[in-house]
C-alpha cells in the first residue's frame, strides 16, 4: 500500500511540474504561410518535426504558438556542446540522508506528455542526440540505464527540433540517421507585408515605419552571401522599432540594433548605413 500512495505522490507531484510549462498566455504569432496546417497533421499523427531556417525568423515563437493552441506543455532545451545525457535524462541526487531520481526535461516530457523542443540541436554533442532514436520511430521509447526504467512516451508526447541551416558544418551537422526520423518545416524571413505586421505588433511602433523597418530589412539581407554572414532577422528588426517607439532617432536606433550587430567589418558597415540613410536620409 506505501508503494502505491508513493507513486501517487510522485505523479501528483509531476503533474505539477508539468503544468508549470504550460503557455499561460497566448504568444504573438502571425501565420507565413500553412505551417500551422502541417503542425497539426504532424500533432496528430505524433511524426516528430525538425524547423529548420535562419536566426530570428519566428521557429521559437511559432513552436509557443502551436503548444498553447493545442493547450499542451512546451519543454524547451537549448542546446550547447557541454550538453550532456544527464542534462535530457535525469540524474541521481543528494536529498538529506537518500539519493533520489530526478528527471531530467526529455525524460519529463515523455513520462508526462507535451512538446519537447530541443532548439539549435546541432549544438549538442552527437552522444546526446543519439537518444532520440528510440523516441522518433515506432517505438516512441526512451531508456534510462541509470534506473534500469524503459519509459513508453506519453500518447501526448511530440518531439521538435530546431537548426539554422546557414551555420551547418562538417563538425556540427544533423546526422542523416537522425534527420530521415523526422518530417520538417522550413522557415525563411518573412514576406514584407507579414514582417510589417510582426514589427508593428510587437514593438507598437505605426504601420507606416514599421513598413520602413521591414524593407530596410529586406535591402540588407541581399548583402547575405557579398561578407554579411547572415541578414537582419525579424528580431533585430523589432529591436530597432523598439527602440524607436521609445523616442531614439530611427538613424540611431537602426544602427545600434542592426549595422553594429550585424558586423564588425567597417566595409559592410557602411554598406547597412548606405541603405538605412536611404529611408531616413533626413535623420541624424
Amino acid at each position: 500500500m506505501s508503494e502505491i500512495i508513493q507513486e501517487v505522490n510522485k505523479q501528483m507531484k509531476n503533474d505539477k511540474i508539468i503544468d508549470e510549462y504550460r503557455m499561460k498566455e497566448k504568444p504573438n504569432y502571425i501565420p507565413q504561410g500553412n505551417e500551422e496546417d502541417i503542425f497539426m497533421h504532424a500533432w496528430r499523427k505524433r511524426i516528430p518535426l525538425i524547423l529548420k531556417g535562419p536566426t530570428g525568423c519566428g521557429k521559437t515563437r511559432f513552436i509557443q504558438h502551436m503548444a498553447y493552441k493545442l493547450h499542451q506543455p512546451l519543454i524547451t532545451v537549448s542546446c550547447h556542446e557541454d550538453l550532456t545525457s544527464a542534462d535530457l535524462m535525469g540524474r541521481y541526487l543528494l536529498k538529506g540522508d537518500e539519493t533520489i531520481w530526478q528527471d531530467g526535461p526529455l525524460t519529463l516530457a515523455v513520462r508526462n506528455g507535451g512538446i519537447c523542443y530541443l532548439d539549435e540541436i546541432v549544438e549538442a554533442r552527437n552522444d546526446t542526440t543519439v537518444l532520440m532514436h528510440s523516441l522518433t520511430d515506432d517505438r516512441r521509447m526512451l531508456y534510462l540505464d541509470r534506473t534500469g526504467e524503459v519509459i513508453k512516451a506519453h500518447s501526448d508526447f511530440m518531439m521538435v527540433i530546431t537548426y539554422n541551416p546557414g551555420y551547418q558544418s562538417i563538425r556540427k551537422n544533423l546526422k542523416e540517421s537522425t534527420k530521415q526520423r523526422f518530417s520538417s518545416i522550413v522557415f525563411t524571413h518573412p514576406a514584407e507585408e507579414t514582417e510589417t505586421k510582426i514589427i508593428e505588433t510587437e514593438s507598437g511602433l505605426a504601420g507606416e515605419m514599421s513598413s520602413t523597418l521591414a524593407k530596410i530589412g529586406s535591402k540588407i539581407r541581399n548583402l547575405q552571401g557579398y561578407g554579411l554572414i547572415e541578414g537582419a532577422s525579424t528580431r533585430i528588426l523589432v529591436y530597432a522599432a523598439r527602440l524607436i517607439k521609445d523616442g531614439l532617432h530611427p538613424r540611431l536606433a537602426c544602427r545600434t540594433a542592426i549595422t553594429n550587430t550585424l558586423t564588425d567589418d567597417p566595409q559592410i558597415m557602411d554598406s547597412i548605413e548606405d541603405i538605412i540613410r536611404m529611408f531616413f536620409e533626413n535623420d541624424q
